[in-house]
């Protein structure tokens, strides 16, 4: 617990860092690079041992995150980037079809661009007074991205905590046999309370937009706390699936870079999602 604690006070040390960093380039390169370590992190998960699929999934995972903070600038379909990894992965499958199986080329893929698209959510929640510039400021794009992070992170948190104080009732034995149904409520509880004390600080000194109100806050942080959960036993069913108990070992007492975000991947989507439609009834 104590291993825990310490890397979880170094990672918001780090977070807090990183968003000094948010209009400048280094802000996407940052994110670009765990989206790396996430992907390098699933390659081995999978048992992917290709060289140059491997570069590939990697360059792609980092370059999403690139491709998106200057998506204006560059002249490049996102779908001709889609179409063309796909394809050339189909060819270094028959180069090297006696190691590299389909079902890898497809997990790895799928791995490479759904964790880096939902991280890159984070340069969208930034530049979101850019696309709505009617409804939205720097300060709700700020508030989006700590919104995502708290939904996500704190959910985890308070799961953690209530499940041991609480925790009764197996939530998935199956697939994470530690979670609990008390675990998850406590989270949820705790994930959304935590939202509610950052939209007060945000409406009192950050001059919040009028149309961003509690209820609002308080529906989507629910609906999002639950998504964290769903996501959490997503990852853990792809490590139960593959006869592994982390991603990684790279933050002691948490696993990997994809056992810290695994949750985000769901989170950070689906909060982009609601943005969007609620701006077109807005």
């Amino acid at each position: 617990m104590k291993k825990r604690l310490l890397t979880a006070v170094v990672g918001v040390s780090v977070a807090v860092g990183w968003l000094f960093t948010m209009y400048t380039p280094a802000y996407a390169i940052i994110m670009g690079a765990f989206a790396v370590m996430a992907e390098y992190e699933m390659l081995k998960v999978f048992g992917v041992k290709n060289v140059p699929f491997k570069a590939l999934c990697l360059i792609l995972s980092g370059g999403i995150l690139i491709y998106t903070d200057y998506k204006d600038k560059l002249d490049l379909p996102f779908f001709a980037v889609v179409t063309g990894a796909i394809l050339l992965s189909l060819v270094i499958m028959v180069l090297d079809f006696e190691q590299l199986k389909f079902e890898q080329v497809v997990c790895s893929l799928f791995s490479a661009f759904a964790v880096s698209s939902a991280l890159s959510c984070v340069v969208l929640f930034r530049d979101v007074y850019k696309v709505y510039p009617d409804l939205y400021t720097k300060a709700d794009g700020l508030f989006y991205i700590l919104f995502a992070f708290f939904c996500a992170w704190f959910t985890d948190g308070f799961a953690l905590f209530a499940g041991m104080a609480l925790g009764k009732h197996k939530l998935a034995p199956k697939i994470s046999p530690k979670k609990t149904v008390e675990g998850a409520v406590g989270g949820v509880i705790g994930g959304v309370g935590t939202c509610v004390a950052l939209y007060y600080v945000f409406k009192l000194h950050f001059g919040l937009s009028s149309h961003i109100t509690l209820p609002f806050v308080i529906i989507t942080a629910l609906c999002l706390a639950v998504l964290s959960i769903f996501g959490d036993l997503a990852a853990s069913t792809i490590k139960r699936h593959h006869g592994v108990k982390d991603f990684g070992n790279l933050l002691p007492g948490h696993g990997g870079v994809m056992d810290r975000f695994d949750s985000s991947v769901f989170v950070f989507a689906a909060l982009y999602g609601v943005i969007t439609v609620a701006a077109r009834f807005m």
